[in-house]
């Protein structure tokens, strides 16, 4: 009999690469040290303050919970790992569970389910203590759509076989009345938040906003988290010796930090001429965007993007090239570019996998790319 994941499996196939890739144990453990620092940083109390300071009133909310399914995403290169961004609700940890099974490493897979399953139970009891957690949403616009809705699916099954009744549900869906936040006429005590409106600010997240605010369902990851650790503006002050300094981070934390973290810095119209005339060097990107969306590569760019970008408060992230890999391909090797993600939770690192592509950034439509797991060399 087949189960859920074979199922996703072979009807979105793109998903999951028949490869594993091999990574030396160094590299490994540079990607979980740099992850240390920057956590280490992003938790000094003036830089949360100030960060929490320019986002909306959403991620001001006091919040327990520390946010689900960090996602640090790297380039390997030959100088270590570099860091590309950080993503507060990164998608695919629970696929790479199963996949360590599909990948003859059923232990690792099991003992991967068992950590996602504990940290949201932390996420409830560092939020509600003792209490009992009855239901779980898990949250994204017009979720059957998505990409990786079998996931959701994944994810509700592993919530129900553990005895929580968990549902998958759009934000407009849910109702906020009585100090109760419901759905379906039944009350909802946490949401698995996999939104892109990143502060519940657009008019589907009304009842999930006020119950927020109001303190009455446990929301992860919170949008505090995507102010203290996704937006983008961090990468400048983790790249700049002189900030640093001035956080009182000490010497080997800067090290750390100024190895793995490219140099990126705010695009300033009065810079504009240097910027273009050096742009091959630079990654341009919106500083609360995700993913691809909207970031260009510097020698990609035309001058009417350029302009839009000037004018758009982008910041400019040195490039690292990502590693290639020899990869089989029905028979036949291909080279393949990879980004790694560390999930990681509370500064740990739960997992690494990889996402195998050609082409200019991870687009899950490579034949025999996707995700694949990592290993120690």
């Amino acid at each position: 009999m087949k189960t859920t994941f074979d199922q996703l499996a072979a009807r979105q196939p793109q998903l999951f690469s028949a490869a594993d890739i091999r990574v030396d144990k160094a590299q490994l453990e540079a990607m979980a040290e740099l992850v240390g620092a920057i956590e280490t940083v992003l938790a000094l109390p003036a830089l949360r303050a100030e960060a929490l300071a320019r986002a909306p009133e959403s991620a001001r909310v006091p919040s327990a919970a520390r946010g689900v399914f960090m996602g640090y995403d790297f380039h390997l290169t030959a100088a270590g790992p570099k860091l590309i961004e950080i993503n507060t609700n990164a998608g695919g940890g629970l696929l790479n569970a199963y996949l360590l099974a599909a990948h003859g490493r059923a232990d690792d897979g099991a003992a991967l389910l068992a950590a996602i399953l504990d940290m949201f139970l932390a996420e409830w009891r560092l939020a509600r203590g003792d209490a009992p957690l009855r239901r779980i949403a898990i949250v994204d616009e017009a979720p059957a759509g998505q990409f990786l809705a079998p996931e959701f699916e994944l994810c509700r099954d592993l919530f129900a076989v553990n005895g929580i009744a968990a549902v998958i549900a759009d934000p407009a869906d849910f109702v906020y009345a009585d100090g109760e936040l419901r759905l379906a006429g039944e009350a909802v005590d946490l949401i698995y938040n996999r939104l892109t409106d990143f502060y519940l600010e657009g008019e589907s997240c009304r009842a999930i906003r006020a119950a927020c605010l109001a303190g009455a369902v446990v929301l992860t990851p919170h949008p505090a988290a995507h102010a203290t650790h996704a937006d983008k503006r961090h990468l400048m002050t983790l790249s700049d010796p002189e900030k640093l300094a001035a956080l009182g981070v000490d010497a080997e934390t800067q090290r750390i930090l100024l190895a793995g973290v490219p140099r990126t810095v705010t695009v300033d119209p009065a810079d504009a001429d240097a910027l273009w005339a050096g742009r091959k060097r630079w990654f341009f990107k919106p500083p609360a965007g995700f993913g691809s969306r909207a970031a260009y590569r510097g020698d990609k760019l035309t001058k009417r993007v350029f302009d839009e970008i000037l004018a758009g408060h982008y910041i400019a992230q040195e490039i690292a090239p990502p590693s290639e890999h020899q990869v089989l391909v029905n028979g036949e090797t291909q080279t393949m570019k990879a980004d790694f993600r560390c999930y990681v939770y509370d500064g740990r690192v739960q997992c690494v996998a990889a996402r195998l592509y050609q082409g200019q950034t991870t687009n899950f439509r490579t034949p025999g790319g996707g995700f694949a797991p990592v290993f120690a060399a």
